[in-house]
């Protein structure tokens, strides 16, 4: 007799905020009965998000409500200790994980590159590229079972076009797309798939504050509007299941046509 598998637990970085691409990702893991740990960093998204409060333990009554165990804590993602620690959190919770969705990401604001410094370039390397490769390395070698590990990415549209005022941003997400590819041949044999999303210009809120951005991406889209969190959701909820095992080492670009 073939023994049960044992239930499936996805790690999400970055589920702050209601209306964000993170919590939009637990939402859809947990309707496919996938149990849920999230990390939030509430310090880094009050520096663009004022009005909105502290939305875990809303969160954590959604996920809840569906069925599912859900935990979360607090984790910087710019020290080096905070990958073994979340790791460490998530097993003491719920038990070993087999999905990580890294969507975690720093890009406070728009910097024009006369104004770059080592200090600027530190602070995104620190959360997109050290943080997400030593949680994806922690994550692997900590994979114990036979196949069904899942590491998904999330990157944006530096390789279909220029991003003028984000040159750090595009930076370390190009390096996350090379690390991607290279990591997925690594732990294939781990029984692990890793691959990289890029849904292109979502609304998660950050439009609302600028409603001619908003016009003007909407008049380019093919289908008059801009990507929701829930389309880039759907996605993953699809990487992160059975039916994508033969998926691997890719960057799929979900982006409506943009």
């Amino acid at each position: 007799m073939q023994a049960d598998k044992p239930q499936p637990i996805a790690i999400v970085t970055g589920a702050s905020r209601s209306r964000g691409i993170g919590a939009a990702i637990c939402r859809a893991l947990a309707a496919m009965q996938i149990d849920i740990f999230f990390t939030t960093w509430n310090t880094h998204d009050k520096m663009l998000y004022t009005t909105e409060e502290n939305n875990a333990q809303q969160l954590l009554s959604e996920l809840r409500a569906l069925g599912v165990r859900a935990a979360s804590m607090e984790a910087d993602l710019s020290l080096p200790q905070t990958a073994p620690a979340i790791m460490n959190e998530v097993e003491k919770q719920l038990g070993p994980a087999s999905i990580l969705i890294n969507n975690a990401a720093h890009d406070p604001l728009d910097i024009p590159f006369e104004q770059i410094d080592a200090q600027i370039l530190d602070a995104y390397y620190a959360v997109n590229m050290r943080g997400t490769m030593l949680l994806s390395i922690e994550f692997a070698r900590r994979f114990a079972q036979a196949s069904g590990g899942r590491i998904i990415n999330l990157t944006s549209g530096q390789g279909v076009g220029a991003m003028p005022g984000k040159l750090p941003y595009v930076a370390t997400k190009g390096a996350l797309e090379a690390f991607t590819v290279t990591l997925a041949a690594e732990v294939a044999r781990k029984g692990i798939t890793v691959n990289a999303v890029d849904p292109g210009p979502t609304d998660t809120g950050w439009l609302s504050a600028d409603p001619i951005l908003k016009k003007t991406l909407e008049e380019q889209a093919p289908f008059g509007r801009v990507g929701l969190p829930e389309d880039a959701a759907r996605l993953i909820a699809f990487l992160a299941s059975e039916a994508s095992a033969w998926i691997t080492g890719q960057i799929i670009h979900s982006r409506g046509g943009f």
